[in-house]
This record gives structure tokens, sequence and C-alpha cells, in this order.
């Protein structure tokens, strides 16, 4: 019996799928069976069409197609042209599919398109080692050449996936890649690409220099950033802009970060920008963290990795929401359980989010007065726990005044100071940027003098400081470091990040 080799997508890991298939006699049908899904049942109508109108002879058999192994759940079209190739070919016992995948979806006249999850697929087979050469249409090929250390056989039809099997030079259908180049770095041995294209820049932020400051520490460190102030002051604008200017990303993060588009149905993108997703005060906690009442689905939370999470009208969010934002802010990671499925996300997103400083967002305006009384804004801050706001970076209180604005920053300048403190951290032997290190990592690579260490005790007195506030203070300060050009945290670096902790 041939096997022809498939794959079906569990959560966001793929799993090996044979494709087997048996012809006997009998009252003639076409049965596939393995726990499939409905796209997969419906296959059946799309292969019969795709081979009657290309001249095949649908045998009068009785056809079994299997997807095994069998307990598992399958779903996606991408099923169809292995199918297809099974009942095509059954007379032929000379054609042997050997280590090829074959993916992708039937037209009605025989062509073969492109589906969503084509590229996670065959991501995550590589990723396990278990993918070398792979057979698919241009379209799918486009994207998959992206990936490293895989031969990619392009097909555009039925027609032509048969002529690729019955070849004896297959390098004739060999995908030559045309992959755009950008800008990259090498840091031992491994590159980290960037592109200067600057959708938003800063240079059209009035003012606000401190905020443009905790900016360029929060790109260069992945520290989370929140923001404070009257509207207009340029809270949003600084938070859309902070996505251009965020360090460099290796070829995996690139490949992981068009992975999640796919799997969030959108079109895959291979530019070195990283994400940014902003959901509304008014989603859902499901929408926010991933659900679903049977398979777990991502929220905003997992698609937003490597990149940045923005939560503008922070105390608008439910409270449910903010605590249970807590866990993905400490530990980079969430689990989502449901009763037939564990999934576990990575969260290493950068934090940024804007308030008003009251329901009114005039208390700190020059110019308006605030129609707020004192409970109505003790109640707006309460919204915001202490266990929620200690897991900020860098807090920030900016005002409305726009005359100082002598200092105009381009984001090509901060981009530059971004990438060259992401530099330093590479060098010093850093897996992880400096907002993301271990409480051991800090102590490797946070290292104060007497000096600082007796500033930081008498801050951790005066302001109540918790073990993780002082730790966010040294791993700010490590960036500001880095941003200064300094191999070891001065007196002015730690007091500058003594500034943007909340008091």
């Amino acid at each position: 019996m041939k096997i022809i080799k498939s794959a079906s997508l569990d959560s966001i890991e793929a799993t090996l799928i044979d494709v087997e298939a048996t012809f006997t006699r009998g009252m003639p049908s076409f049965t596939i069976v393995g726990m499939v899904s409905t796209n997969i049942t419906e296959s059946k109508d799309r292969i019969k069409s795709a081979l009657l109108t290309n001249d095949f002879k649908f045998p009068p058999l009785k056809i079994t197609i299997n997807l095994s192994p069998s307990e598992l759940s399958k779903k996606g079209t991408h099923f169809d042209l292995a199918i297809a190739l099974q009942v095509a070919l059954f007379e032929n016992k000379k054609i042997k599919f050997d280590d090829f995948f074959f993916f992708g979806e039937l037209a009605l006249n025989g062509e073969i398109k492109d589906t969503s999850l084509i590229f996670p697929i065959v991501l995550s087979l590589v990723k396990q080692n278990e993918l070398k050469q792979v057979v698919v249409c241009k379209q799918s090929a486009k994207k998959l050449c992206n990936i490293p250390n895989i031969d990619i056989f392009v097909v555009n039809s039925l027609n032509e996936a048969i002529e690729f099997l019955q070849a004896e030079n297959k390098d004739e259908f060999l995908y030559k890649k045309e992959q755009e180049e950008y800008e990259f770095i090498e840091i031992n041995d491994e590159k980290y690409y960037f592109t200067k294209d600057y959708k938003d820049d800063f240079k059209d932020v009035l003012g606000q220099d401190m905020a443009k400051f905790a900016a360029l520490i929060s790109a260069a460190g992945n520290h989370n950033l929140l923001m404070e102030g009257s509207p207009g002051c340029g809270k949003s604008m600084i938070a859309k802009r902070l996505q251009y200017i965020l360090t460099p990303m290796s070829l995996e993060e690139i490949l992981e970060k068009a992975k999640l588009q796919a799997l969030d149905f959108k079109d895959v993108d291979f530019s070195p920008i990283r994400a940014f997703r902003s959901p509304h005060h008014s989603s859902t906690k499901s929408s926010i963290f991933g659900g679903g009442s049977s398979n777990a689905k991502m929220g905003e939370v997992a698609l937003s990795n490597n990149g940045i999470l923005f939560f503008d009208e922070l105390p608008h969010f439910p409270s449910a929401i903010l605590e249970a934002l807590r866990e993905p802010l400490e530990d980079n990671k969430i689990l989502i359980s449901r009763v037939n499925s564990k999934v576990l996300y990575s969260t290493k997103f950068i934090f940024v989010a804007a308030l008003n400083p009251c329901p009114c967002g005039n208390l700190l305006s020059s110019v308006k007065e605030c129609r707020c009384n004192e409970l109505e804004i003790k109640r707006y801050k309460n919204r915001l726990s202490e266990p929620f706001l200690d897991r900020i970076d860098l807090y920030l209180v900016m005002n409305d005044s726009f005359k100082d604005n002598k200092n105009i920053v381009s984001s090509a300048e901060l981009h530059k100071s971004v990438i060259d403190a992401f530099i330093r951290q590479k060098n010093r032997g850093q897996n992880e940027l400096n907002g993301k290190l271990s409480d051991e990592e800090i102590k490797k690579y946070c290292i104060l003098d007497s000096e600082c260490e007796d500033i930081l005790e008498k801050a951790r007195v005066n302001y109540s400081l918790s073990f993780r506030s002082i730790n966010k203070i040294l791993k700010v300060a490590r960036t500001i470091a880095d941003i200064n050009k300094n191999a070891l945290i001065t007196k002015q670096d730690l007091l500058k990040s003594l500034n943007f902790r909340k008091r």
C-alpha cells in the first residue's frame, strides 16, 4: 500500500499524517476516515470534479482513504492534493512518493491553491526536523521559500503533480527563491534583520522629551511602558511609532511572526517589523488571552509575541483582564487549558499602555479645569492594582505643553541608538534583552558599585519597593547604561531609572 506524507495542525504545532488508500471490489463509494473535519469530508466532491475534468477515470470501486493516526482530529483543505494523487495513481505501481510532503487545496478544474495552514504546518515540521522536501503550488512556495534548509517543488495543477512524480529529473520543478533582502547585522554568526522604513516618525511628536527617552529605553531593552497624561498630549502617537524603532529580528522571530499571522488568517508578512496589537477596551477576556469551548485558540496576548501589545484607555479595561495579564507579563508565557486541549503560548511582548489622570482627563491640564471630585479620581485610579503596576518597568507622567520643541528627534536617530544598545546586549552573551532577564541573569549583568547600592537601598526604604520593583529598576538602569555606552551601570544611569518608577 502506497503512503503519501502530509500533516495536520494541532493547536500551533504540526503532526505527521499518512494518507493511505485502499481500492476494493464492492458497491462504488468514496469514503475518507480518520477523525476528519467537515472541510476534509467535503473534499470528495472537489477531488471528483478535478479528476473528471482532467480526463481521469474515477475507479468504480469501493475507495477508502485513511488519514493516520486515526485518533487525532484533523482539519484543513490542504489534504486535497495528497488524496487526489492516491486516487489518480491507484493503478500505477511504479510511482514512488518517497519523502515528499504534498500540500494544496484543489479547485474544481484541478488547479492547486494555497491555504492559510500550509505555512505554519511546514514551519513546524522543519523545526521538528521532519520535513526536507515539499510539493506545493507557486503561491505557497513564495511564502515557504523564507524557511531555510528545505527544497520546494512547485506544481500548479493536478496534472503537473503527476508529471512531477513521473519525472526522472525533479530539479526542473525546484523553486528558485526570490525573497526580498533587508539590512542586517551579524553577531556571533547569527543575522538580525531590520528596515529603515518609518511609516510613522517620531519627528512628528512635539515636545515630550522625557516620553521619547522612555520610548527609546522601552525599545532598546523590551521594557513595559505606561504613559499617563491629558488627552491629546501624544501618548498614542508615541505608542504607534514605537513599533518602527524596535530591535532587529532574527530569522526565527520573522518566521514566528509570519506563522502567527497565518494562524490569525492575515496576509503573511516577512518584513523585520515587529507585531503591533491594539485591542479595544470592550474586547472579551477570551479574545485577549485565547479560548474556545473545545479547541484553544490564540488571543491578542499570543499574537503580539515578540512585538507590542498596546492598551489605550487602560483603566477602562475590565479588572479581570488586567489582573489576568499579570502572569504573561511576569512569566512571558500563558497556558490555555480546555477539556480537550492544553496549549502553552510564548508572550515575550512589550506591554505599552496609556491612561488619563482622571475620568474627565483634565487633572494635569494647564489650560482646562478638572471636573472630577476626589472620590471619582480615587475610584478611577483604584482600577489599577499595585501588583499589576509592579509589573510595569517605565511609568511616565506627560505634560500637555508643546512649547519645548527644540529637541526634535527622528525615528532614524532613535532606531540607531536602539540597534547600538542591542549589539552591546548580544555581545555580552545575553540570550534575552534586558527587560526579559531572569533573576540569575540580573545578578550577572546588572552589577552596581557600592555607591549605587547605597542609593538603591535608600530608594527601597523611602518608596517601599518590592523585590520585583528593584529588579525592574536594575534592568532599566542596565538599558540606560547601554544607550549611554557605559560598560557598567553608573550613578546617573541608576538615578534616571529611579525617575521612571511609580511613587
